[in-house]
C-alpha cells in the first residue's frame, strides 16, 4: 500500500483533505503531521524564517523514515520552506495548489489570485508565474487579499467568513479570466460559487489527483 504524508499548518481543511483521500486514492494509506505553529510564524513574519524552514526539514525526515512515497503539504504559505526541505529526502514532494496553478494558466491569460493570509500572496503569485513559464504561457497575475478572513474563519466560523470573501472573489472575477482561491480553506465557498462566469479554482480536489497521477499515473 502507497503511503502519503500529509504536511498541515492548521486544522481547517484537515477532515476535507482526509476524505478526499479516501474517496479518490482508497489504496493509498494517509498520515497527517500538523503543526500549527508554522502558519503563525509565517503570517507574524511574512515570510518564511530559519525555524519554518528547520521544523519543515525535520518534518519531511520523519515522513522518510515512515516509508512515504509522497510528501504533500497543505499550506500555500510555506511552499518555498517546503521546496528547500523537499532537497533532503528522496521522497517526492507535491504542493497542494500545483496542480491548480497548471489548470489556471491553460484557462486565461490574465489570472487572479485571491487570498486570505498576506504571507501566501507571494508563493501563490509565484507558483502560478512557475507554472505559466514551464507552460511557456504568457500571462498577467493580479493579486487580490482579503486581509484577516482566514482568522475569521478560524474564530467565527464559515459565514463571516465567506461574507468578506464572496465581494473580493466576485471582483475579481468581473476583472480576470479565471479566479484562483490560494488557501485550501477557501473551498467553503464552494456552494456560493455556482454560477460564477468565470472559473473559480480551488486546490484541495486537484490537489488530490494530482497526487493520485504522480502514484498511480491515472
Amino acid at each position: 500500500m502507497k503511503k502519503i504524508v500529509v504536511i498541515h499548518t492548521s486544522l481547517v481543511s484537515h477532515t476535507e483533505l482526509n476524505q478526499l483521500f479516501a474517496d479518490i486514492i482508497p489504496e493509498a494509506k494517509i498520515f497527517n503531521i500538523i503543526d500549527d505553529s508554522l502558519l503563525a510564524e509565517v503570517s507574524q513574519n511574512g515570510h518564511i524564517t530559519p525555524g519554518i524552514v528547520s521544523r519543515m526539514c525535520k518534518y519531511f525526515d520523519n515522513a522518510q523514515q515512515l516509508g512515504a512515497d509522497l510528501i504533500f503539504t497543505q499550506c500555500s504559505s510555506v511552499g518555498e520552506a517546503a521546496l528547500i526541505a523537499a532537497k533532503t529526502v528522496s521522497v517526492p514532494l507535491l504542493r497542494i495548489d500545483e496542480a491548480m496553478a497548471e489548470k489556471a494558466v491553460s484557462l486565461g491569460k490574465r489570472i487572479g489570485v485571491v487570498a486570505t493570509v498576506g504571507s501566501t500572496v507571494v508563493p501563490s503569485c509565484g507558483l502560478v508565474r512557475e507554472k505559466a513559464d514551464a507552460a511557456g504561457r504568457d500571462v498577467e497575475i493580479v493579486p487580490y487579499l482579503v486581509d484577516g478572513a482566514l482568522d475569521v474563519l478560524m474564530r467565527e466560523g464559515k459565514e463571516k467568513h465567506n461574507d468578506l470573501v464572496m465581494d473580493t472573489v466576485k471582483k475579481c472575477a468581473a476583472e480576470c479570466d479565471v479566479v484562483v482561491l490560494a488557501q485550501g480553506s477557501m473551498t467553503v465557498l464552494l456552494p456560493r460559487l455556482e454560477g460564477m462566469d468565470r472559473p473559480v479554482l480551488t486546490s484541495p480536489e486537484l490537489g488530490v489527483r494530482k497526487a493520485r497521477e504522480v502514484l498511480f499515473g491515472n
